[in-house]
């Protein structure tokens, strides 16, 4: 199983630039939610925070 798939990473052009973007845009996309929930409001955390246990959120 692994020669097959070596064979066709082998074949691909530039085949070793793919682990760093993927590895680039995780970062990117770890850190803006990091700094997304770092720059949040305490209510807006309360809020979310209780979301599981208010009742009233539920529609009938």
């Amino acid at each position: 199983m692994l020669r097959f798939i070596q064979h066709n990473l082998t074949s691909i052009g530039n085949v070793e630039f793919y682990p760093i973007v993927s590895l680039i845009i995780f970062s990117l996309f770890f850190l803006l939610v990091l700094i997304r929930v770092f720059f949040m409001s305490k209510d807006t955390i309360t809020d979310l925070s209780e979301i599981p246990l208010n009742d009233s959120s539920i529609e009938q």
